[in-house]
Formats: C-alpha cells, sequence, structure tokens
C-alpha cells in the first residue's frame, strides 16, 4: 500500500502508528506541500482534495486520516480490539475520534497555524480554546485509562499523535491530571510511539521560532 504523507504531520503519525499496531507494511510516498507536490496532476487524480495523508490500497485510494485508519482495521485488523464492532462500543470511539478532529487538533491548528503560515500575532482567545479542549479531554478520561474504554482503541492512537504536536509545540497540559496519567501510558503502550515522537520532534524548530 502506498501512503503519501509527511512524517511530522499528526494525521500522517496516527496512521503509521495504526498500521504498526495492526502489522502492515505501509509503502512510504513522501509529500512536500511547501514545493506543491500536493497540487500536481498525477496527486490530484488520486486526492482532488489534495490533503495529505492519502493511502491507495490495490487503485482503492482514501483520504483523512481517521478515515484510513478505521479501514486498515476493519480490513487487516486480526480482531476488534482497535476498533469494536459493538455498535455502542463504537459509537464512543467515533464520538472521540471526532472530538479529535474536530475540537482538539482543531484547536491546535486555531492557534499555532496562523502564526506559523501568516505570521500573525499569538491570539489570547485561540489559547483558552486549546486549554477548554484539555479540559473535556480530562473529563473524558476521568476514571479511565484509555479515552474510549477499558481497553486500547485507534481513539487512543489518533489523540497520541495529536497530544504528541502539543507536547513538541511546548504547550503545557500538566495541569490536567487525567490526561498527564493516560499520556505516560500511552507513550508505553502505544506501537509505534517513538516513531511518532522522533517524526513530530523534526517540526519543533516552527515553534521554537514563535516564541522569539
Amino acid at each position: 500500500m502506498d501512503f503519501y504523507s509527511m512524517p511530522h504531520s499528526a494525521p500522517c503519525r496516527a496512521v503509521m502508528m495504526t498500521a504498526k499496531a495492526i502489522g502492515v507494511q505501509l509503502n512510504p510516498k513522501l509529500i512536500s506541500l511547501p514545493n506543491g507536490e500536493h497540487l500536481k496532476p498525477e496527486y490530484l487524480k488520486l486526492n482532488p482534495q489534495h490533503t495529505i495523508p492519502t493511502l491507495v490500497d490495490n487503485g482503492f485510494a482514501l483520504w483523512e486520516s481517521r478515515a484510513i485508519m478505521t479501514y486498515l482495521i476493519e480490513k487487516y485488523g486480526k480482531d476488534d480490539s482497535l476498533f469494536p464492532k459493538d455498535p455502542q462500543q463504537q459509537a464512543v470511539v467515533n464520538q472521540r475520534l471526532y472530538f479529535d478532529m474536530g475540537t482538539l487538533y482543531k484547536s491546535f491548528a486555531d492557534y499555532y497555524y496562523p502564526q506559523i503560515k501568516f505570521k500573525a500575532p499569538a491570539d489570547p482567545e485561540k489559547y483558552k480554546m486549546m486549554e477548554k479542549a484539555f479540559e473535556f479531554l480530562n473529563t473524558f478520561l476521568d476514571g479511565q485509562t484509555y479515552i474510549a474504554g477499558n481497553k486500547l482503541t485507534v481513539a487512543d492512537i489518533a489523540l497520541v499523535a495529536t497530544v504528541t504536536t502539543f507536547a513538541v509545540a511546548g504547550f503545557d497540559f500538566s495541569q490536567y491530571d487525567n490526561v498527564n496519567k493516560w499520556w505516560e501510558n500511552a507513550k508505553k503502550i502505544v506501537p509505534g510511539f517513538e516513531e511518532n515522537w522522533e517524526a513530530c520532534l523534526s517540526s519543533k524548530k516552527r515553534y521554537e521560532d514563535l516564541k522569539k
């Protein structure tokens, strides 16, 4: 399977950790957004939305990281532990995935990307939205080791990729006790965490430059 990605991207890293968790080998195809490689005709033919990551599995092209993650598990996973088939359990996993996409990761993008891409000043109101997102995450984890039930799921993997990016960017989430406990456990048990961390570190300088 060809996997078009940028390793420092949280959604890309989430897919890579999922693939490792189920023992699937991806064929990496690096895409440079600054060089406009995502706008080339051959890439647009695969993904007209020209986003990353994109997976091509025997001619079947799919984008949006969380869709890719659940597809890989449902097609290649040995069991349903990472993405339960039980409707209610699966619904909780999906809710957490949508929270990651629409609230937590979005709060990161809304705060940091205008500064990185457009040299915009830091917006304190958007910073508060990141804090609010972590308050929600902290509540979800109250009394729980995992984010969606009593075992590791694809929701933990997606959130690990996002929280890794927050950590590398220098966002201090130490005040959120439940998040910290989950984070320390996740670093030990999520397959591919070290590779995820190393890949994310490659973007650390861009966040350090914002503080100058």
